[in-house]
């Protein structure tokens, strides 16, 4: 019994608003849950990315603690990594640097099949390596049993920077995540 009033004298008294915010979540939330699957890292980064981004919103404009500025821009910064990280841009940014054609070649036994050959035109690696010296040096330097594609050529470097860079993304992210989360309340 006294469990009961108990909850009716600290939690009755919110229901009504509670109902309130639970339908506006409903709300809220529905594309994003509309949309999700089970099959794919894509989602889980959604999920958490629309997280951050209601969060930082709702932290930054009601302002009720001193970092609260600060960490709705922690969290945004943490959207944008997702972002980067959904996206592939830094898998797929030494793409820029470079450029290709793309020939489909008969197969001579096969003439039904064909066999894709890609033939690289121009590259500016050097300037996608100065924009990364660090991360250039850092793999040129490492051992070439520790590289993902070796170093045998400008692409292969590059595409190894690339996955460096991506990799750093994802421990910054959750880097953030883990020294700053338990902080993130109202």
């Amino acid at each position: 019994m006294s469990k009961l009033l108990f909850w009716w004298r600290w939690e009755a008294k919110h229901l009504h608003r509670d109902f309130y915010q639970g339908i506006k979540n409903i709300i809220r939330w529905f594309p994003i849950i509309w949309k999700d699957r089970d099959w794919d890292d894509h989602y889980i980064w959604e999920i958490l990315k629309t997280k951050l981004r209601n969060q930082a919103k709702y932290i930054g404009e009601t302002d009720r603690h001193v970092n609260a500025k600060r960490d709705a821009e922690r969290m945004m910064l943490c959207v944008r990594l997702i972002d980067k990280i959904q996206t592939e841009y830094y898998q797929e940014e030494y793409l820029d640097y470079c450029t290709d054609e793309f020939h489909w070649d008969d197969i001579a036994d096969q003439p039904d099949y064909k066999q894709l050959r890609i033939e690289e035109i121009a590259n500016a690696y050097q300037d996608y390596f100065n924009k990364y010296r660090l991360t250039y040096i850092d793999v040129m330097t490492r051992s070439k049993k520790k590289l993902i594609f070796g170093n045998h050529s400008d692409k292969h470097i590059a595409m190894n920077i690339a996955h460096t860079n991506a990799d750093r993304a994802k421990k910054l992210l959750f880097n953030i995540l883990d020294k700053h989360i338990l902080s993130w309340w109202d």
